[in-house]
């Protein structure tokens, strides 16, 4: 969090937002208000009876009868203002939590339907502290803030006008220290949220040196690097530790300060009754009225700061959080036509994209992909292979042109059938810390075990998921970290196959594993590719053998096509990569 936003003062309009999320909640909300109230005006009745029973029952006239009744008033008094604070901070966290609830599921949702250029810019750890912890400190505004902070406020205006009524002296006395007070509790907050700052600072930057480092031990230590960064842990760790021992220091300063004011207070209180008491008619009740008053009144005042912190650190978390679901980069899912498999063709017409302005990636692009057909798509990196599988399944949404499938525009059909109906096989295969069998399903109900078991049979992978310890069962570490690469391949093999895409694409899927394991690769996707409209993208010959076209991309252009016999028997491009290194790379 930056200064800049911690300066910030309270925005009505970022509020008025805030409380709207409270509208499906409305009786739990006014319950609050209610019970928040009502608590502010019962406090000052316990310190009215106390004052009523010393003068009237023990010092006017040894009443015993009317003293226990007092003092049993009190007692219930002390149950029912119990009560209702169970039941006040039940309502108060109940309403933070629902509303942190439902907000973290608008922010989720929003999330996953934003375009994968947002996502090229924003870290992952950003999103992860919108959606988690910032929401979290939403509850905060609840449980401590608006709704807190107005009852006090309230109960604060009660008992200065009660004790006003009651003796002027008396709390012109009483609150002839609170002017120090707001001064020493105004500098607390200030000092304060500075210090909050740079904690959740020293916070951020320790779990980002931490998640990274333990995410890439491996290179760590590869290169012997483990003193070196563990030097730079100390240094990070020391300035998180001296954030904290900072936010110590103005506790450690206000408190006793405010206990001293409170204790100044009390200390003329009675001096001036000692002095003036007979004259001025001030009895034992007053006396300990105000002394009561005093703890009373010091109190709401000192946790103001605190509350204050809370309700503003909760507005800049709401801040950016909204600046999430305010963004509007989203794919806009308008097609309403139900894409269930390619009839005719794939065609690419006159496409622009770039993913930064006028840096354009693809450079009008136009070929066609018949029904049932392989092609393979070859190049340099950066050539602009892997954006046109980004643009087929509107990952990205292109600059200019059309992409067409069965001559509709795919900007007409709906995204989601549209991309059910696409399989894609990733160099870089992500895994879930789940089961074999749940990567493989991605949790699909309507995918059965049986059709698992069965796809794998169907492609030759079957025994190979066997051999691994307790087959489908077995459990995938995070990342897929204890699968090898080319293991990894095999699953999102399976996985693209048991969902049955009418589009299958691979992409540079063999580019990093063994000649083993490419083979099982080779004749996996020989099987998807059958009766399927297929896109492969390689570095590796082998892989594109099969293929029934080829499309040689060069900055961005499409500079020859054929078969792999046809550019293979001329001067082309493609020959001569393939001569550089005609084992495997081109």
């Amino acid at each position: 969090m930056s200064n800049k936003e911690n300066n910030k003062g309270l925005n009505v309009g970022l509020i008025k937002r805030i409380l709207s999320y409270t509208k499906p909640y409305n009786k739990l909300f006014y319950g609050a208000v209610f019970f928040t109230l009502a608590l502010a005006g019962m406090a000052i009745i316990r310190p009215l009876l106390i004052s009523l029973a010393l003068n009237e029952h023990v010092t006017k006239a040894k009443d015993l009868e009317g003293l226990n009744f007092i003092c049993w008033l009190i007692l219930a008094l002390l149950f029912v203002e119990a009560f209702m604070q169970i039941i006040n901070l039940r309502i108060t966290n109940l309403l933070g939590q629902n509303i942190v609830k439902d907000l973290r599921n608008q922010v989720y949702k929003h999330i996953i339907h934003l375009k994968n250029s947002y996502f090229d810019t924003t870290p992952v750890g950003t999103l992860v502290t919108r959606a988690i912890s910032d929401i979290e400190s939403l509850s905060d505004v609840f449980a401590q803030g608006f709704i807190v902070i107005a009852g006090d406020i309230v109960m604060l205006v009660i008992f200065i006008c009660v004790m006003f009524a009651k003796n002027w002296i008396l709390t012109l006395l009483a609150l002839s220290t609170i002017p120090l007070l707001f001064v020493a509790t105004a500098l607390f907050k200030r000092g304060v949220k500075k210090t909050f700052t740079m904690v959740r600072n020293a916070v951020s930057a320790l779990n980002t040196f931490t998640q990274e480092h333990i995410t890439g031990m491996r290179l760590v230590q590869l290169f012997n690097r483990e003193e070196q960064e563990f030097d730079k842990f100390k240094e990070i760790n020391k300035q998180h530790r001296v954030a904290n021992i900072k936010s110590i220091f103005y506790y450690s300063v206000f408190f006793p300060i405010v206990e001293i004011l409170s204790s100044i207070s009390i200390a003329l209180i009675i001096w001036f009754a000692g002095v003036k008491g007979t004259s001025y008619n001030i009895g034992l009740g007053d006396i300990t009225f105000f002394i009561m008053m005093i703890n009373m009144l010091f109190r709401p005042i000192r946790m103001l700061a605190d509350r204050l912190n809370t309700l503003q650190m909760g507005i800049v978390s709401a801040e950016r959080v909204f600046k999430v679901l305010d963004t509007d980069e989203k794919i806009n899912n308008t097609g309403t036509i139900k894409f269930e498999g390619v009839k005719q063709n794939i065609a690419f017409k006159n496409v622009w994209f770039a993913y930064n302005e006028e840096h354009y990636v693809l450079k009008d692009i136009s070929f066609s992909i018949k029904a049932g057909q392989t092609v393979a798509l070859v190049g340099a990196t950066g050539a602009g292979k892997s954006t046109i599988i980004n643009l087929l399944s509107r990952f990205y949404e292109l600059n200019k042109g059309e992409i067409a499938i069965d001559g509709i525009d795919i900007r007409k059909i709906d995204l989601g059938t549209l991309r059910k109906n696409t399989g894609v096989v990733l160099q870089d295969v992500y895994m879930f810390n789940d089961t074999l069998l749940n990567n493989i399903t991605l949790n699909n109900p309507d995918i059965k075990f049986e059709d698992v078991v069965e796809a794998t049979k169907q492609i030759g992978l079957y025994e190979y998921i066997m051999l691994l310890p307790n087959g489908f069962d077995y459990k995938v570490t995070e990342r897929g970290q204890g699968l090898s690469a080319g293991q990894r391949q095999l699953v999102a093999f399976i996985r693209a196959f048991v969902y049955q895409p009418s589009i299958f694409i691979l992409d540079e899927a063999t580019a990093t594993i063994d000649t083993q394991t490419e083979q099982l690769i080779q004749k996996a996707a020989e099987k998807i590719s059958e009766g399927r409209t297929s896109i492969i993208i390689a570095h590796r010959l082998s892989t594109i053998k099969h293929v029934d076209k080829i499309f040689v991309f060069d900055h961005g252009k499409i500079i020859e096509e054929g078969s792999i016999i046809e550019l293979l028997s001329t001067d082309s491009k493609f020959k001569k990569l393939y001569e550089l290194n005609n084992t495997v790379e081109i």
